[in-house]
């Protein structure tokens, strides 16, 4: 650019040259040329002068170029800091769904652009259940919740995307976001392309993929509390409503196919985090993919377990924080984390039918166990999303140490072929 502006000043002096030579006495031109000031400060003077304009018109150019991700009471400087600092961040693979893991997401991205959310697919209630039945679409409920959550700002496109109709025959509980995703799977083709669509219209940072591309459904084995009685329950919507302690879950098939970015996602991943959310409809089934599970012990990830903040009725009644990785190292066959994150804060008055989960440091755990106040006090039964996100990094940085510039480029061309050569 420089060089082309060279030549054109170039050009424009040729010009200028031949109208002063043909007119050397005329004041107007005595004046523009500065022929009043010696050589050098002639030079200095308009050559400061271009630069000058240069600048301007660079910093305009850039203006024009990110306005789009600036915000109001935001410099540019600033703008262009958090986004480089973003995209240098760890990279973060969360897995789970439901409330919990759109929680975690809301305060991950503060910390890096690099995540990447695992999503369960076998919600089969509400409208993800509705437009799983009429469209034969895998349920975007938790991937619509997850991508709302990584909106750049939450603002107005993100409440329209999580808006949920009340009235209307058959709009009535379906949420806009749900058939904005559904209605780009059919525009695309797929609804894998149609969640990825989804995410470029609402700015996220990261990415939103389902465990599988597989119909899955669930299927749970309970003891009823009534008679000690066992039943098989079916449909992940069903489970929770009948009161009873849960004995196992499943998937059915039992051989569905992890979906390949998920898998590369988990194998280039710095950090995998399991939960929190829903543990056996939500978390475990996740899990009981074995392409998936699989991948998550190779994965030379640091592998974290984040204990629900509160039970959920008809799931998890009087379960612990130990009791919790029991449940998943006994679906798995193995403690698939290095450490566990749970909240020690008990003293809060939960909602009704919630009660808080006892980390229950007394009992002996199979990995080293960490506990913080992670209680967000304006929903009681949920994290705090920021705290809970400033552990984890806090949690990875301990273990690896922050990277500078030159270990990050270093290790991008090594974790590239790590990948593919494991894939």
């Amino acid at each position: 650019m420089v060089f082309g502006t060279a030549l054109i000043g170039l050009g424009l002096a040729v010009i200028l040259l031949d109208i002063y030579w043909a007119h050397p006495e005329s004041p107007w031109l005595r004046v523009l040329s500065l022929r009043l000031l010696p050589r050098w400060l002639r030079a200095l003077v308009l050559g400061g002068i271009g630069f000058l304009v240069l600048s301007l018109a660079v910093v305009g150019i850039n203006r024009t170029l990110l306005a789009p991700y600036i915000r109001p009471g935001r410099s540019l400087v600033e703008a262009v800091s958090r986004h480089r600092r973003l995209r240098r961040g760890p990279r973060v693979v969360a897995i789970g769904g439901g409330t919990g893991l759109s929680t975690l997401l809301r305060g991950l991205k503060k910390h890096t652009g690099n995540l990447t959310a695992i999503v369960s697919v076998a919600d089969d209630g509400g409208s993800s259940g509705r437009l799983r039945k009429s469209l034969g679409l895998p349920p975007p409920g938790d991937i619509r919740a997850c991508l709302a959550a990584l909106s750049a700002d939450e603002d107005l496109l993100t409440q329209l995307f999580q808006y949920r109709f009340r009235s209307g025959e058959e709009l009535t509980g379906h949420s806009f976001g749900n058939l904005f995703i559904a209605a780009l799977a059919g525009v695309t083709g797929s609804f894998e392309e149609g969640v990825l669509e989804a995410g470029r219209v609402l700015g996220i940072q990261g990415q939103v993929v389902p465990s599988t591309a597989s119909h899955i459904q669930l299927a749970a084995d309970k003891t009823l509390s009534s008679n000690g009685g066992a039943v098989r329950i079916e449909g992940e919507s069903n489970i929770p409503a009948l009161p009873g302690q849960i004995r196992r879950v499943q998937i059915e098939p039992n051989d569905a196919q992890a979906y390949p970015p998920a898998i590369q996602a988990i194998l280039a991943a710095d950090m995998i985090v399991i939960g929190p959310g829903s543990l056996y409809t939500s978390i475990i089934p996740n899990l009981l993919i074995r392409d998936l599970a699989d991948a998550i012990k190779v994965s030379r990830a640091y592998k974290v377990f984040v204990c629900n903040i509160a039970t959920q009725p008809g799931e998890t009644d009087r379960l612990d924080c130990c009791q919790h990785l029991a449940a998943i190292q006994s679906h798995i066959g193995s403690v698939l984390v290095d450490t566990v994150v749970a909240n020690d804060q008990l003293d809060v008055e939960m909602p009704d039918g919630f009660v808080a989960v006892d980390p229950a440091l007394e009992k002996s755990y199979p990995v080293p166990i960490y506990t913080e106040d992670l209680v967000d006090r304006a929903h009681p039964a949920r994290h705090d999303p920021d705290m809970l996100a400033d552990v984890l990094i806090a949690l990875l940085e301990e273990r690896t140490g922050p990277l500078d510039w030159a270990e990050e480029f270093a290790l991008e061309e090594s974790r590239d072929l790590t990948t593919d050569t494991l894939i």
